[in-house]
């Protein structure tokens, strides 16, 4: 049985209108990303879902309210979907990196690419069957899609805000690889 996901950008935060690096912070919407989240939610609103997912950071967390309001579902986090570690680049202007070394303190794109694959396979074995959102962070979703479509994150179009993609999977397009380990979900506390 095949696992629908709805993979979700976060709506845009203030740090993304200002280029700051957010990396694992918990970032905070702005009113354009409170709006694109409205916009989610009404095209998605006559779709039916079985659960919204999200990443543990507050502003993916806002979003996937945002989206699962209509639907009277309780949004469920989970860590796998959480932002790349940018490490000591975090917090810092982001055109002002581009001609830095990049520090050993980042998340290495194995590390992202593991967690993605963790991702689709707690996803596929969770909601077997079922049709879920799934509302994450630009450069994970990344990630996620690279995994699913078995290429290099490069070859893949980096998403917007807001933007939604539809995946659908199954456990033996995601079956487990060696080394590869799952984490638990919980439900979303109102921050």
């Amino acid at each position: 049985m095949n696992t629908t996901i709805y993979l979700v950008r976060h709506g845009e935060t203030v740090d993304n209108a200002r280029q700051i690096m957010q990396g694992q912070t918990q970032g905070e919407l702005n009113e354009q990303g409170r709006e694109q989240a409205r916009q989610v939610a009404e095209r998605l609103a006559t779709e039916d879902f079985d659960a919204v997912v999200a990443s543990d950071l507050h502003r993916a967390i806002q979003t996937a309210e945002i989206i699962a309001a209509p639907h009277g579902l309780t949004v469920v986090t989970t860590p796998l979907l959480r932002e790349r570690d940018w490490g000591s680049f975090t917090g810092r202007f982001i055109p002002d990196l581009r001609e830095e070394v990049w520090p050993d303190d980042i998340e290495t794109e194995e590390a992202l690419l593991r967690r993605a694959h963790d991702f689709l396979q707690t996803m596929t074995a969770t909601y077997e069957g079922k049709r879920v959102v799934a509302v994450g962070h630009g450069i994970i979703n990344k990630a996620i899609l690279a995994v699913y479509a078995s290429c290099s994150m490069s070859e893949v179009q980096r998403m917007m805000n807001a933007e939604v993609r539809i995946l659908t999977t199954s456990s033996v397009a995601v079956a487990a690889s060696s080394g590869m380990s799952t984490s638990g979900m919980s439900t979303a506390s109102a921050e």
